[in-house]
C-alpha cells in the first residue's frame, strides 16, 4: 500500500508507494507543483513531443515542471516508487534564491528524465527513504531537512549531466525570452474544447509583456536561436498532436481551441508544418 504523509504543510508532500492492481492511466494535463518522481516498473510517460519508456530493469527519476504537461500509464500490476511534490515557494529561503524555472532540471525544454545506474539508484532511494521518515517525524525543523534532501537529490541528478561552464548570468534579452517561454507554456495544456488560446501571435505576447514586438522578436531569436513565431508554431503543433492522440475531440474542436476559427485553416496549418492532415495523424 502507498505510504503517504499528509502531516506536511500544503506546499510539500513526499511518499513511497507500492501498488498491486490493474495498470492505470493518468490523463494528459499540467500539474500545479514541481515533482521529483522515481518510477520502478514497466511504464510510459507521455510529453507533448515525446514518449519515455521505463522498464523494470531501468527505473527512471523525473523532474517535473508545473508548466510542462504529461500523461502517465503503467503496464505492470505490481509497481513501486517514490514521489515528492512541492511548490517553488517551499524551496525559497530568501529573496536571492534562484527560481526553479532556471534550474537545468526543471527548466522548460531542459533534460528532466534520467536513468540512474544501480549505485545511483541506491543513492536516490536512500535520500527518498530519509525524506519519507523525516516527513513522518515530529521534529520541529523537519521541513528544513526535507528541503535539504530535495537539494541533494537535484545535485545528484545534475552530476549525471555534462558540467556547465561557469555561472549563468541573465541579461535583459534572456529575461524577456524566459518570460515569453513561460507565458507560452502557461497556456497549455488545453483542457476543454470550449477554452481557446488567449495569446496566439507574437504581437499578443509583446502586448502582454508591455514591449514592442520587434524587441520581443530580437530577444527571443538572440537567446534561443529560433524566432518567436517558430516557438509558437512548434508549441501549437505539439499540443495539436497531443490532443489528437489523447482526446476524442473533433478536429474542428481541436482547431478552435488552438485559435483557428475555421477547420480548414487548422488543417492547412497542420499539413503545411507536419506533412500530414490532422486526421492522418489521428489514424
Amino acid at each position: 500500500m502507498p505510504v503517504f504523509h499528509n502531516n506536511t504543510p500544503p506546499d510539500v508532500n513526499v511518499a513511497y508507494y507500492e501498488v498491486s492492481g490493474a495498470p492505470i492511466s493518468l490523463p494528459y494535463h499540467r500539474r500545479d507543483y514541481f515533482k521529483i518522481w522515481i518510477i520502478i516498473g514497466e511504464s510510459k510517460l507521455h510529453f507533448a513531443d515525446r514518449t519515455v519508456q521505463i522498464s523494470k530493469d531501468q527505473p527512471a527519476i523525473i523532474f517535473s515542471n508545473p508548466l510542462v504537461p504529461y500523461s502517465f500509464e503503467t503496464e505492470d500490476e505490481n509497481r513501486c516508487g517514490y514521489w515528492c511534490v512541492f511548490t517553488e515557494q517551499f524551496l525559497k529561503t530568501g529573496e536571492r534564491t534562484e527560481s526553479l524555472q532556471e534550474s537545468p532540471l526543471f527548466r522548460v525544454g531542459g533534460d528532466n528524465v534520467f536513468f540512474p545506474d544501480k549505485e545511483q539508484l541506491i543513492t536516490f532511494r536512500g535520500l527518498f527513504d530519509r525524506m519519507v521518515a523525516e516527513a513522518a517525524s515530529e521534529y520541529v525543523y523537519k521541513y528544513d531537512i526535507i528541503r535539504n534532501y530535495i537539494q541533494l537529490i537535484t545535485h545528484e541528478a545534475m552530476k549525471m549531466q555534462p558540467a556547465l561552464n561557469g555561472a549563468r548570468h541573465r541579461n535583459a534579452n534572456e529575461r524577456i525570452a524566459s518570460l515569453f517561454i513561460e507565458l507560452l507554456e502557461r497556456q497549455f495544456p488545453i483542457e476543454s474544447p470550449q477554452r481557446t488560446l488567449a495569446l496566439r501571435r507574437a504581437g499578443d505576447y509583446a502586448a502582454a509583456l508591455s514591449i514592442h514586438v520587434n524587441h520581443l522578436n530580437f530577444a527571443v531569436k538572440e537567446v534561443t536561436g529560433k524566432s518567436t513565431t517558430t516557438h509558437i508554431t512548434d508549441r501549437l503543433l505539439n499540443e495539436a498532436k497531443a490532443l489528437l492522440k489523447h482526446t476524442d475531440w473533433s478536429i474542428a474542436d481541436i482547431g478552435y481551441s488552438l485559435g483557428f476559427e475555421y477547420p480548414n485553416h487548422f488543417n492547412n496549418f497542420f499539413k503545411k508544418n507536419v506533412g500530414m492532415t490532422p486526421l492522418g495523424v489521428r489514424k
